[in-house]
C-alpha cells in the first residue's frame, strides 16, 4: 500500500514538474514576444530596380510579436525570386511585400494584401492631418468623433464623443502611393503633398473591422495616430470621451493623468 502511494506521489511530482517547466517556457515566449518566426532579409545592400537573386537574400528568426503582416518568411522565398526591388533595400533589412514588383511600376494593391485581410480606403477629415507624412507600412491607431445622441453642456448642440476605433492597423497606402517611399515627381516634389488625395489612407483591415470603419466614417470624423516602429502593444482601459469632459478641469486631468494599461511584449530598445 506504501509503495503505491509512493509511486503516485512520484507520478504527480514528476507531472507538476512537468507543467511547471510547460508554464515557465510559455511565460518566457510570450515576454520575449512569442515563438520565433523565420523571415527573409538582405544580405547586402540592394539599390531600387534591382532583381532578386537567391544569394541576395538571408534568413533572420524574429518573435511573432515584432513580425509585420507585410514580411515575407523564408517559406515563400521561391515567389520573390526576379521579382524587381522597388525600394532602396539596406543589408540586413527585412524584406517586405510592398518593396517588390514585377515589373518597372508600383506592384498592384493586392499584392500587399495578406490573406484574410482586406485594403480599406479612409479619408481623414482636418486639413491640419498627419496623413500626407504617414507612409504605407507604418501602423496607426484609428480614432472617430461621434454624436452621442445627448445634449451638448449649455445647450450649444448635440454632445459628440471620441471613441478609439482601432489598435495597430497597417498602412497599406497612403494617398496614391503604396511604396515605403515618397513619390517624386520629375522636378523633385513630393507627389501626395501635392494632391487631394494626400488625405487618403489606405488601411489592412479584417471584414469585421472594415465594418466598423465603414460605420463610423458615415457617423463621424475619422483620425488617425502614428504608432513608434516596432511597438506592438495594445492599450486595454480606453473608454470613450464625452465633449463634456472639454468643460470639467477636473475630470479632463483626472483622463489625462490615468495610466495606460498595455497589453503585449515591450518593444526592444532602439539604443
Amino acid at each position: 500500500m506504501k509503495s503505491r502511494i509512493f509511486f503516485l506521489a512520484l507520478v504527480a511530482t514528476i507531472i507538476g514538474i512537468f507543467l511547471l517547466a510547460l508554464h515557465q517556457r510559455r511565460f518566457e515566449a510570450s515576454s520575449s514576444g512569442g515563438e520565433k518566426v523565420k523571415l527573409l532579409i538582405a544580405s547586402k545592400q540592394l539599390e531600387r530596380g534591382t532583381v532578386l537573386v537567391d544569394d541576395m537574400l538571408a534568413v533572420k528568426e524574429v518573435p511573432m510579436a515584432y513580425v509585420e503582416d507585410r514580411a515575407i518568411k523564408e517559406a515563400e522565398r521561391g515567389k520573390i525570386i526576379g521579382l524587381r526591388v522597388i525600394n532602396l533595400m539596406r543589408e540586413n533589412e527585412a524584406l517586405m511585400w510592398t518593396d517588390l514588383t514585377s515589373g518597372e511600376e508600383q506592384q498592384p494593391l493586392s499584392n500587399a494584401i495578406q490573406p484574410g485581410s482586406r485594403a480599406l480606403t479612409i479619408r481623414t477629415s482636418r486639413e491640419d492631418s498627419n496623413a500626407p507624412l504617414i507612409r504605407p507600412g507604418d501602423y496607426v491607431d484609428v480614432l472617430s468623433v461621434m454624436p452621442d445622441g445627448r445634449p451638448e453642456k449649455g445647450g450649444q448642440g448635440e454632445s459628440r464623443s471620441s471613441v478609439v476605433l482601432l489598435q495597430r492597423v497597417l498602412v497599406l497606402a497612403s494617398g496614391l502611393n503604396i511604396s515605403t517611399q515618397d513619390v517624386m515627381d520629375p522636378a523633385g516634389t513630393n507627389v501626395n503633398l501635392d494632391k487631394a488625395e494626400s488625405t487618403l489612407l489606405t488601411l489592412s483591415v479584417t471584414l469585421q473591422e472594415a465594418q466598423i470603419l465603414t460605420l463610423a466614417a458615415e457617423r463621424g470624423h475619422l483620425s488617425v495616430v502614428v504608432r513608434a516602429k516596432g511597438d506592438s502593444r495594445t492599450v486595454s482601459n480606453i473608454s470613450e470621451v464625452p465633449s463634456d469632459e472639454l468643460w470639467d478641469v477636473k475630470l479632463r486631468t483626472a483622463r489625462a493623468m490615468r495610466p495606460s494599461v498595455f497589453q503585449g511584449p515591450i518593444p526592444p530598445s532602439r539604443n
